[in-house]
């Protein structure tokens, strides 16, 4: 077992991660429920829903099944998990636990944060990709011009990653969650981002997973941990997030997962550092990286220009009307920068013109 507590301004929670924990979920209850709303989605529910509902001393459980990938962080299942949570009796001492990917998490989180204006929820984190949104409490839903642009700050009760759940993931949700623990290599520890762009992902084995999950968690855990609203350092976490929040809503969510779009946008982010800082980055080695591990390469047409400047404007990130985008110095050392227009269409053209040529 592996175990660390984040601290936050509004409590303390621990981070949990153990082969098996989905059977004991009751040891890491620091409180009596009167009930518990299990919210799950289609794919999980079959896995191991019974599993972590088994594992509870509770007479009052509840769980909610919603449809897998991205559009289900929509205001129709938001309104539809709260109907549940009303239907059901939930109180302000219930309890949800969100037991899923990055979708789950944010959608259940927003649904407790909100629910009789905020009851306690525990993130049960099923994939890759999750260690990254499960940690530090931003909870959200989408809208059709942006990604997560409906949302809160709400830390959960309790963080409790249940290894054992990794080992059916399909390669595409691997390489989805690699991508954000590359980010998190790349922002703070260029030990870490030399491993993983010489690593091919279908040679993982569990301990290398676990292991690199530790070195992502405890980089993300640090940064919430000195900035967990957002107004400095934890913005370093966007790095890829800008261009990649755009690809996602333009060309529709569900089409690329969102550790997909992410790789796309550190690679853009990279080329635009490089341009910016005046600095040589692992550019090529990131797109080699992408290429081993069969990250699909969004090819940017020229008609979809406009179409993404608009939606990263439109980002929560953006200040002013200027595009906010993390760049890199050096690996290892971030920074922010405002954009206009004109430059960001600059990259993006010259961005394109180096891809072909690739």
């Amino acid at each position: 077992m592996k175990q660390l507590t984040i601290q936050s301004s509004q409590r303390n929670y621990p981070i949990v991660m153990e082969a098996g924990l989905r059977f004991h979920v009751k040891k890491w209850l620091n409180k009596k429920y009167s009930s518990i709303l299990i919210i799950t989605d289609d794919q999980i529910a079959d896995k191991y829903l019974q599993d972590v509902a088994g594992s509870l001393d509770n007479e009052q459980i509840y769980s909610c099944i919603v449809p897998s990938g991205e559009a289900s962080k929509s205001i129709e299942q938001y309104y539809k998990l709260q109907t549940k949570a009303i239907g059901s009796g939930l109180d302000r001492k219930s309890l949800i636990i969100a037991l899923g990917g990055g979708v789950i998490g944010d959608l259940g989180g927003f649904v407790a944060a909100t629910f009789m204006r905020g009851i306690d929820y525990i993130q049960m984190p099923t994939t890759i990709l999750a260690h990254d949104s499960s940690v530090g409490g931003k909870v959200a839903i989408n809208h059709e011009s942006g990604k997560n642009l409906i949302g809160c700050f709400y830390p959960p009760a309790a963080v409790l990653y249940d290894t054992e759940t990794l080992e059916s993931l399909p390669y595409r949700e691997v390489r989805s969650g690699y991508a954000e623990i590359l980010k998190e290599g790349l922002i703070s520890d260029n030990r870490l981002s030399e491993e993983l762009l010489a690593f091919s992902l279908k040679q993982l084995s569990s301990d290398q997973l676990e292991n690199h999950l530790e070195a992502g968690i405890k980089v993300k855990a640090n940064i919430v941990e000195e900035d967990e609203k957002e107004s400095g350092v934890r913005k370093y976490l966007n790095l890829g997030h800008t261009l990649g929040h755009a690809l996602e809503a333009t060309l529709g969510y569900g089409k690329i997962t969102h550790g997909e779009a992410v790789a796309n946008g550190m690679l853009f982010a990279l080329h635009v550092s490089e341009d910016v800082k005046g600095v040589e980055l692992p550019f090529n080695k990131l797109y080699n990286w992408m290429k081993i591990n069969e990250y699909p390469i969004v090819d940017i047409e020229e008609e979809r220009i406009a179409k993404l400047i608009k939606s990263m404007k439109s980002d929560k990130k953006s200040v002013s009307g200027h595009i906010q985008m993390v760049l890199l110095n050096k690996v290892g050392e971030p920074a922010v920068e405002n954009l206009d227009d004109s430059s960001v269409e600059a990259y993006i053209r010259t961005y394109i013109e180096r891809m072909k040529k690739l």
